[in-house]
């Protein structure tokens, strides 16, 4: 099967909707999938959904990485508004931001899994 048409017509009231509805600037969204694109990163915002809450010691050994390379993929994901961070005493617990994230992680995940 060719991955292309054999003729070209353009359904203009169907272009004309989608483009209607299409936002201006898709940055944000952009930067999201950036952001969990990184397969480092993504672990973490997995182990998130697992567990809600975890310290950067605890994400370092789920990733198998020092403290300091958990610490700059979750000061990114601070960053990019995908997780948050609060100090606890002497340690620093991440969560991720919202539901929004949680969803969109747990979906991408069971996506993957599925058999064509």
């Amino acid at each position: 099967m060719k991955d292309t048409c054999d003729i070209t017509i353009v359904h203009e009231e169907a272009v004309r909707e989608v483009q209607q509805q299409l936002p201006d600037n898709m940055f944000g969204m952009v930067e999201i999938f950036k952001a969990l694109a990184d397969e480092t990163r993504l672990k973490i915002a997995y182990a998130l959904t697992i567990t809600e809450e975890m310290c950067v010691c605890d994400l370092a050994a789920v990733i198998g990485a020092s403290n300091a390379t958990a610490s700059h993929h979750l000061r990114y994901l601070r960053d990019k508004s995908l997780a948050k961070s609060e100090k606890k005493g002497k340690m620093v617990y991440y969560t991720l931001a919202d539901d929004h994230i949680h969803d969109l992680v747990k979906i991408a995940y069971e996506h993957s899994i599925e058999e064509d």
